[in-house]
Formats: C-alpha cells, sequence, structure tokens
C-alpha cells in the first residue's frame, strides 16, 4: 500500500509534491525536536525554505537582508566569537550563493565589465588587497584572517551584489522602503521606552536592545540614514499622504537622533549639510585639502616636543557622566571619560604605528598589542578595557594595522569618491538621479565623520551603506556614459538602462543609416 502511495504521489503535479514533501519535512523536524530536545530541529523547514527562495530568486533574500540589518542583534559565542543574528548568516550564505551565480558558464557577466574597471571598484580590490596582504604578515593570523573574511563577505554582497541588484529607481525605491519600515520601528520602540525614563541620558543604553548594541551605533545608523529619508521626499507628490509620512518621519528621526545623545551623529549631520552646499559649489577638492592641512598641523604641534603630553587628564577628575549638559561641558574641558579613553587609545596607536610603519600589526589585532605601547598618564578608570573595544578612530586602525600604505589606500578611496560623486552629479542632467547621488554622498559624509572617533565600517548597519553607497556611485556614474553613448535623456526610470551590449547595437545601427 505504501508503494502504491508512492506511485500515486510521483504522478502529481510538481507544486503538490513541493507541498507535501514541506508538509512532511515540517512534522519530521517538529517530532525530532519534541524526542531529541534539540529544538533548534524546529528550525529546518525554514532554513529549506530560505534555500528555496535563494534557488528561485536571490534579490529576494538580499532585500530580506536589508529589512533585517536595523532588527539585527549582537549574540556572544562560545569561546569569546560574535556575530550578528540574523545579518551575518545571511551575509554568507548570498556571497556563497552569489559568487556560483557569477561562476555559472550559462549565466553571463554577472556584473558589467566596466563595474568592475570603474577607478572606484579598483581602489576597493587595492584596499581589501592590501588587508590580505597584511593577513600574511600578521602577529596573530587567525584574529587577521577572520577580520580579513567578514571584510570579504562585506564587499562581496554590499558592494558587488548590489551593483549587480541596484540599478533603476524603482529599485533604489525598494532599498528606501525595505530598510525606512523596520528602522522607523525600533525608533518608534526606542522612543516609547526611552519616555518611561524622562529621556535621560543616564538610560539610554536600557532602550535600546536587542537592537543596538550602544548609542552611538544607534545614532550612527539614524544619521546615515537621514540624507536617504529626507530626499525620498522629493519622489512623492507634494501634500500626498506618501509624502506627509516622510515629512513626519523626518521630524520623528531628528528627535530620535537628539535623544541618541551622540556627540558624533550632530556633528556628522552638520558635515553632511556642509557636504551638501561644497557639492553644489564644486568646493569638495578644496574641503578635502583644507581638512587633510588642517589635521597635519594639528598632529604636528601635538608631536612636536611630545607637546601631547601636556594635554593628560586628571585621573580622578576625568569620570562618567550622567547628565548630557555635564558630559558638553566636560568634552571641553577634557574630563569626560569617554574622550579621554580615546585619547589613551590613540596615544598608543601612534607609537604602533612607529613600531610597524609598513606592514603594522595586522588586522583585528589592534586591542591584542596596544597596551605595551600607552602612557600611563592618559590612563583613565575604563582603560583595562574589559569589552575589548577597538581604537576608536578607523582611520588610526587602518594605520596602525594595515601600516601606512593601507591608510593612504583608504583614504584614497575616500577622497576619490567623494571628488568622482561631485564630478557624477555635475554631469547628471536626470534630477531624480541627482537626488539618488546626494543620497549616496551624503551618506558617505556622515559614515566618513563617524570614522573619525569611530571604527564601525566592520558592523552591519554602518558597514553595509558604506558599500552599497560605492555601489550605488559606481550605477549612477555608468547610467549617465550609458545615456551619453545612445545620445538620449533616461527618461523611463522604471525601465532599466540600456546594457552595453544595447549601446553598441545602436551605435552600429547609427552607422549603418548614415553609410
Amino acid at each position: 500500500m505504501i508503494v502504491d502511495r508512492i506511485k500515486i504521489w510521483m504522478t502529481q503535479a510538481p507544486e503538490y509534491k513541493l507541498f507535501s514533501g514541506f508538509a512532511v519535512l515540517v512534522l519530521l523536524s517538529l517530532y525530532g525536536a519534541a524526542a531529541t530536545g534539540y529544538f533548534v530541529l524546529a528550525g529546518l523547514p525554514v532554513l529549506f525554505l530560505f534555500a528555496w527562495v535563494c534557488l528561485l530568486d536571490f534579490s529576494k533574500i538580499y532585500y530580506l537582508l536589508l529589512f533585517f540589518l536595523p532588527l539585527s542583534t549582537e549574540v556572544y559565542l562560545p569561546g569569546g566569537l560574535g556575530t550578528d543574528l540574523p545579518t551575518e548568516p545571511i551575509i554568507v550564505a548570498l556571497m556563497l550563493i552569489f559568487g556560483a551565480f557569477a561562476l555559472q558558464r550559462n549565466s553571463g557577466a554577472a556584473i558589467e565589465k566596466h563595474f568592475f574597471t570603474h577607478p572606484i571598484a579598483l581602489l576597493l580590490l587595492v584596499h581589501v588587497g592590501w588587508i590580505y596582504a597584511t593577513t600574511i604578515t600578521s602577529e596573530l593570523f587567525l584574529v587577521s584572517l577572520k577580520f580579513s573574511l567578514a571584510k570579504t563577505w562585506y564587499v562581496a554582497v554590499f558592494f558587488f551584489l548590489s551593483g549587480y541588484l541596484i540599478h533603476t529607481e524603482r529599485d533604489y525605491k525598494t532599498l528606501f522602503w525595505v530598510v525606512f519600515i523596520p528602522l522607523m520601528f525600533t525608533v518608534l520602540v526606542t522612543q516609547v521606552r526611552h519616555a518611561a525614563y524622562g529621556f535621560s541620558f543616564r538610560d539610554i543604553h536600557k532602550v535600546l536592545h536587542p537592537f543596538q548594541r550602544n548609542h552611538v551605533n544607534y545614532a550612527a545608523m539614524l544619521a546615515l540614514f537621514f540624507p536617504f529619508l529626507f530626499l525620498a521626499i522629493g519622489w512623492y507628490r507634494r501634500y500626498s499622504r506618501i509624502w506627509w509620512t516622510l515629512v513626519v518621519s523626518v521630524v520623528v528621526m531628528l528627535v530620535a537622533i537628539y535623544f541618541a545623545y551622540t556627540r558624533a551623529a550632530y556633528v556628522a549631520l552638520l558635515f553632511a549639510a556642509g557636504a551638501y552646499v561644497a557639492i553644489r559649489l564644486r568646493l569638495v577638492r578644496y574641503v578635502l585639502a583644507a581638512g587633510l592641512l588642517s589635521m597635519i598641523l594639528i598632529v604636528g604641534s601635538m608631536v612636536y616636543n611630545n607637546r601631547y603630553l601636556e594635554y593628560a587628564p586628571n585621573y580622578d577628575r576625568t569620570i562618567t557622566h550622567y547628565k548630557f549638559d555635564n558630559l558638553i561641558e566636560a568634552t571641553y574641558k577634557m574630563e569626560d571619560i569617554s574622550t579621554m579613553e580615546r585619547v589613551y587609545r590613540w596615544v598608543a596607536g601612534a607609537h604602533m604605528s612607529a613600531k610597524n610603519p609598513v606592514l603594522g600589526f595586522g588586522p583585528g589585532n589592534f586591542v591584542n598589542f596596544y597596551k605595551p605601547y600607552a602612557v600611563t598618564s592618559f590612563q583613565t578608570y575604563v582603560s583595562n578595557n574589559k569589552e575589548n573595544s577597538g581604537i576608536h578612530s578607523y582611520f588610526l586602525m587602518t594605520l596602525v594595522e594595515q601600516g601606512w600604505p593601507g591608510l593612504l589606500l583608504f583614504m584614497a578611496l575616500l577622497f576619490y569618491t567623494l571628488i568622482k560623486g561631485e564630478n557624477i552629479y555635475h554631469e547628471t542632467r536626470d534630477p531624480d538621479r541627482r537626488r539618488l547621488l546626494l543620497m549616496a554622498l551624503l551618506c558617505l559624509v556622515v559614515i566618513d565623520a563617524f570614522l573619525l572617533i569611530n571604527d564601525m565600517i566592520e558592523t552591519d548597519k554602518v558597514g553595509s551603506f558604506f558599500f552599497i553607497c560605492l555601489a550605488m556611485l559606481i550605477n549612477l556614474d555608468l547610467a549617465n556614459r550609458r545615456e551619453r553613448i545612445v545620445g538620449t535623456q533616461h527618461d523611463e526610470p522604471q525601465k532599466p538602462l540600456p546594457t552595453e551590449s544595447d549601446c553598441k547595437l545602436i551605435q552600429n545601427d547609427t552607422t549603418g543609416k548614415s553609410g
């Protein structure tokens, strides 16, 4: 009888076989979980569905990943390792699936050749290549290898896969909404919780779990997404329901950023406003040159005759402050513990870079080696660093761990991207595409501002947008190039732009007619 039923099942339609097979899997997994006590077995059907959707259309999994970015939570595993759930497993799975797709003989070029050969992509690849080079020479190889692997799947998914999937205005709108909806959910939940504590600075950390690690990460994600939210208003008819929704959301997000009590977020938004003016007036290269020169002069004056030692904090007066007004006052008096602990680590990092100026100590290795290089007069109450947190400056971290070549390559990537982005903006005639360019550029400016006093590119909530924005700039630049080849203005944003082969056909057709 069982054989007869199997024969009947084999003659059924594929949809029926798939449904019944999935039902059997659900029953078996639930029975297995109940019988063995390993309740993780109950999740097998979800894993099956995930794999099935990946095989059918991995773009849906990509957008699911974006949806989870504001909702992900940091989980610590045995052995001192940590991961972000559910985002990091999805990132790794997407990298493997997209890699297999790109290698298929019959799939064609997964990404345009011009995407790979774009200067921004080349600089990023050289930057990642140097990370792997310094991994080989690392003081602790396994630590650096983990760092490099994490960098690889971030670049593969958020840069290359984004470059493959995000092209049309419809794609960009989808990206916006799948992030905006869960992000606003976390904002509203956090604000309601925070209101119960009277929006006090002291209690901000209590209300962030499980969505955010700390108030800096929370403020960083709000601030970097703010240019997307503010400029997305222009997509919709004025005074329409969606328009009003976005306008109100802008106000809500500004309030949330204020009550995140993160000084870096306030400064980053001011930088973004200044960057908007600089981009419009073609001043980006001059602003960058002035900023770099100012930084060199400040550092030079501190190093000259060891003048930096004059700014060592008073150990007894450098404390944690529980009122934000007191924190602001303590910051310029150099009595805020978070600021001075940063200085303590920056001084150690400077001494480390002098020790290994070319190859550094290896990616991810600052925290393992910095204490012998620290200056005790800059020590604070939290210098024991039980959290094993980093140097709190991505630029200094890159210098310490990857040497001067690593820092110069990373700065070249940032500077070229901002200058090239300004050029692309002024070459673009389509107002909708200009809006997208500003979203990407201003988001990058906010992230860069945070990187001055934080090291956040390796976090899923910040690093993801860094690479997505790079991919956006390249695709928008390529769209302009195709438009110039075709010779017509792009009037239908919902349709994909002509491909490279389409442009060649148009050129050949035009040549044949003229002949």
